[in-house]
């Protein structure tokens, strides 16, 4: 029997994993895929993940592996300013940088902190049933019993759906592609990430590494049909974006609706509780999908330094996150539909024009600020 069961190898698992081993607790990791390899898009680690990445010791790592970004910037579609925050004022109050890194690179060096011997792969999870413990069944045949439980298996979690039997998923009806490529950007573009608005689409891109980049297009479903390729989806746009997306092989795009999870009222139940993704998956407008996970997984590891009693730790964990997850949820999701307006464009870009770099800072500081 296990004493604590992890399901999903994603960054909030992985990093669960790892405030595990920090308290000495024997737990397994059960991942669906075969094998953790380089798939997968870029991804943004804010300053709240990286301080407590430096808390497990694996900050610099995350820092030579990726690309360290200063700024934050909304453009029009030629480029023109629109809004900046610069973070340089609260990587220095927090001794920690925005990192682009490559999703895969991260979950590999989360992985080799664990060791692979804590992680099964190929084991995707069929079945959950609560007898005296847990016994979980797996796709492959495997059938294990667990004391405790976590469910870091996503939005669209089998441990929710069979467990809570809650949670609907909300569809913005905007259409996403993610991209990778070698791109050599112009030297202002370096350390910053750049989201350029145009009408019902927007376009977003970071350095990661050397000359690899990462790319999102988001496109507002009524207008998707429209256009025969991405290409021509955002003609009239800056000649820069267009030439990221022909610099990109189509094996290296992909392509989802952009989702999330309406909140559900309980994350955990005895000696079961859910995390990241499958407890409150949020659109990426804020770039705090991955991060509010690795938080979760922060808070659990701060409850345990006064406490082994998981069930009195899942309540408190509970009532500690759930204030912060519904404003990143609600605030990603207003950001969402504002930034994919269709018309009064203008007046958009006009009216976001005026609004201080301070305020926008206090909108930062609101997400990277750790609770506990």
């Amino acid at each position: 029997m296990n004493q604590i069961s992890i399901i999903g190898a994603g960054i909030g698992g992985l990093t669960l994993g790892n405030i595990l081993k920090q308290h000495n607790l024997d737990f397994t990791i059960y991942e669906s895929a075969p094998e953790i390899k380089p798939i997968g898009s870029g991804i943004m680690m804010a300053i709240n993940a990286m301080q407590i990445f430096d808390q497990l010791g694996l900050k610099e790592k995350i820092e030579n592996a990726g690309n360290k970004i200063h700024g934050i910037s909304i453009t029009d579609e030629n480029l023109k300013l629109i809004s900046k925050t610069n973070v340089l004022a609260l990587e220095k109050k927090y001794n920690s940088f925005n990192v682009a890194i490559h999703r895969a690179d991260l979950q590999r060096i989360l992985a080799e902190n664990i060791g692979f011997e804590n992680i099964q792969l190929n084991h995707a999870l069929h079945s959950v049933q609560k007898k005296q413990n847990y016994s979980l069944s797996f796709e492959n045949g495997n059938e294990i019993e667990s004391k405790i439980v976590f469910g870091a298996d996503g939005i669209h979690s089998k441990i929710r759906n069979q467990v809570f039997k809650k949670g609907t998923i909300r569809n913005t009806k905007q259409i996403c592609w993610r991209g990778l490529a070698e791109f050599d950007l112009p030297e202002e573009f370096q350390q910053e990430a750049i989201e350029a608005w145009g009408k019902g689409k927007r376009f977003g891109f970071v350095k990661m590494s050397e000359k690899k980049i990462y790319w999102y297009a988001v496109i507002n479903q009524s207008k998707h049909n429209r256009y025969h390729s991405l290409e021509e989806s955002f003609n009239g746009f800056h000649p820069l974006i267009l030439k990221i997306i022909e610099a990109t092989s189509q094996e290296n795009i992909i392509q989802n609706d952009i989702i999330d999870l309406s909140p559900i009222p309980k994350w955990h139940v005895e000696n079961l509780c859910l995390i990241g993704d499958a407890a409150h998956a949020t659109t990426p407008n804020l770039g705090q999908g991955a991060c509010q996970a690795i938080e979760d997984s922060y808070v659990i590891g701060k409850l345990l330094e006064n406490s082994k009693n998981f069930n009195q730790i899942f309540e408190e964990f509970q009532k500690i996150r759930r204030k912060k997850v519904n404003y990143v949820v609600n605030t990603s999701w207003k950001i969402g539909q504002i930034s994919q307006w269709e018309k009064g464009t203008l007046l958009r870009n006009f009216m976001f024009r005026l609004v201080p770099e301070s305020f926008n800072q206090k909108l930062v500081e609101k997400t990277i600020r750790l609770e506990i």
